[in-house]
C-alpha cells in the first residue's frame, strides 16, 4: 500500500510530501536545522514556533530561505 502524498511548490519547484504534513516536518525532512533557515507559505511568513502547528495542504508554496540578522 503506497502512503498518500500531496503535490505542493517547494522554492519554486514541484515537490511531494505524506499527506498531513507540517512545515516542521518539511523543514526536518529536508535536513535542516529549525534555527538555520526561515519559512514562508503562501507568502506569509512563518515563525519558527509555528511550524509545528501548520499543515501543509496540496497545491502550497513553500519558500525556505536563509535568516537575516543585523546589529
Amino acid at each position: 500500500m503506497r502512503a498518500e502524498t500531496v503535490p505542493i511548490v517547494l522554492d519554486g519547484q514541484p515537490h511531494a510530501l505524506a499527506a498531513g504534513s507540517t512545515l516542521a516536518a518539511l523543514v526536518d525532512a529536508l535536513g535542516h536545522r529549525p534555527e538555520a533557515v526561515g519559512t514562508a507559505v503562501n507568502g506569509v511568513f512563518v515563525a519558527r514556533g509555528h511550524r509545528h502547528d501548520l499543515a501543509l495542504h496540496e497545491g502550497d508554496a513553500v519558500v525556505l530561505f536563509q535568516p537575516i540578522t543585523g546589529g
